[in-house]
């Protein structure tokens, strides 16, 4: 930028002048206490998945499918890990269109250890890297909740083909369409910018720039449509998928006929446990920053939790007269799923009526509708994640209301930004496009990416691979050798 001496004004309108320059283009700071929080959010999230779920998935299935389902797990969190760094990112975090992003980020171009990431505060950004690392660890465990449904069925090779077509058709698009947004220093420039404008025709300009950077958005964001932490994006998205999955599959071998209990609730539960603790990264890591909106998270990811669990665990001591352990950490889980889109909205109350209402849905859903219908969702995927997670995103329309306790939805466009007037129906409308968009866009596409994989490679193990047990016939390998 060039100055010019201001005639007749002296060195300290100069001096005046230059520093009103400089605050107005003063680059957003990076934080390293949110650098700090994000880089641990980002391992917690890991932890959900590695070790985390693979052991809860891992527990709930017999002996023989142990190691298959680690090996599902993981193969899914390496092969996406790499997709993400190529062009998922650039296709989920760059404008483009309403529905996808661009290439240009693509292998990474232009994210270097200066550039920055928005967060929700004015002039508070992250290290992008950081950022590219955290969104990659929800773009990892989202496809690996989907195993669960066809658990001890599906070929190997068929889920190597379906886990990376399915992450670039479906998760970069509903990521893109639920997530990006040109981020709050660009709407909160371009709102100071028009509050300046001198005469009309200034107005119409600064109001048409601050239109352009509102309309550089993902197709469901500008809807309205809020999710905190990946209820959209990562539980209906991988639940409707799952359900797909099972249904075109088709039922185990013996099932309704054969005991297929788990082989290792101890696993189970030290995968449910470790989920529980990498959620916090999961949800309070989401608020992008270590501050009250991360310690909101994080209390609603404990209460949330803790009241689902005992829901779930109580409902089902009265309905069948024991309480089980599956049952607690089921409901925990699902408690955990509900609360994610809620977790940084939400007051903690709200978030404890949300969890003793997703325990008792969820129980329901995957014993009595479950039942009734006679699908075999092996590891329950859809009557945990997708229908908690359509109980979490709406009720999150819900729960965020300040009157109720919640945090309400900023305003970014008013200087200094403020929270927003809360309209239940308009606020309801727009978690119910999110919500039917992303059961669209998943179930319909992953049928289509079901059927193509089942051409290709076949779907499904053969009866007597499956009797065996896909660990030893899969990979020559056990899960225990005793």
């Amino acid at each position: 930028m060039t100055f010019k001496r201001p005639y007749g004004a002296g060195l300290a309108a100069l001096a005046v002048g230059l520093f009103a320059a400089t605050a107005a283009y003063a680059e957003p700071t990076v934080n390293k206490g949110d650098n700090a929080w994000m880089l641990t959010s980002t391992v917690l999230v890991l932890l959900m998945t590695i070790p985390g779920l693979a052991l809860f998935y891992g527990g709930l299935v017999r002996s023989k499918n142990m190691l298959s389902v680690l090996a599902q797990v993981f193969y899914t969190v390496c092969i996406v890990t790499v997709l993400w760094a190529l062009y998922g990112y650039s296709l989920a975090f760059t404008g483009g269109s309403d529905f996808i992003g661009g290439f240009s980020k693509a292998f990474l171009m232009g994210v270097t250890p200066d550039s920055k990431a928005a967060t929700f505060s004015v002039d508070a950004n992250i290290s992008e890297l950081v950022y590219m690392c955290f969104q990659m660890t929800f773009a990892a465990i989202t496809p690996a909740l989907i195993v669960g449904a066809f658990a001890e069925r599906m070929k190997f090779a068929a889920i190597a083909l379906f886990i990376p077509i399915w992450v670039t058709v479906i998760y970069f698009p509903i990521a893109h369409m639920v997530w990006y947004w040109p981020g709050p220093d660009a709407i909160q420039d371009a709102a100071k910018a028009l509050a300046a404008a001198a005469d009309g025709a200034a107005k119409t300009a600064a109001q048409a720039k601050l239109d352009a950077i509102n309309a550089d958005a993902g197709w469901i964001f500008k809807k309205g449509a809020i999710d905190f932490a990946g209820g959209t994006v990562v539980h209906i998205n991988a639940g409707i998928a799952g359900l797909v999955g099972a249904l075109l599959i088709g039922k185990r071998t013996g099932y309704g006929k054969e005991l297929m209990a788990p082989h290792s609730l101890t696993m189970t539960m030290i995968g449910a446990s470790l989920l529980w603790v990498g959620w916090f990264g999961f949800n309070a890591g989401s608020n992008l920053e270590a501050n009250g909106g991360a310690a909101l998270a994080m209390t609603n990811s404990f209460v949330a939790t803790a009241a689902a669990a005992l829901a779930w665990m109580f409902a089902e001591w009265i309905i069948k007269g024991h309480p089980s352990l599956l049952g607690a950490l089921s409901g925990a889980v699902a408690g955990l799923v509900a609360v994610t889109p809620a977790a940084g909205y939400a007051g903690p109350m709200g978030a404890i009526v949300l969890g003793l209402v997703v325990g008792v849905v969820c129980l329901f859903f995957c014993t009595v509708v479950k039942n009734a219908l006679g699908y075999d969702d092996s590891l329950d995927v859809f009557g945990v994640h997708c229908v908690g997670g359509i109980i979490g995103a709406l009720g999150t329309g819900i729960l965020v209301n300040p009157a109720l306790g919640g945090a309400g939805i900023i305003d970014y466009t008013a200087i200094p930004p403020k929270v927003a007037d809360y309209d239940f129906v308009a606020q309801m409308t727009s978690q119910v496009w999110g919500v039917c968009t992303t059961l669209v866009w998943s179930g319909i596409g992953s049928a289509i990416l079901y059927k193509i994989v089942d051409v290709i490679v076949g779907l499904r193990a053969n009866v007597e691979t499956e009797r065996e047990g896909l660990d030893i016939t899969e990979h020559t390998e056990r899960a225990y050798n005793m």
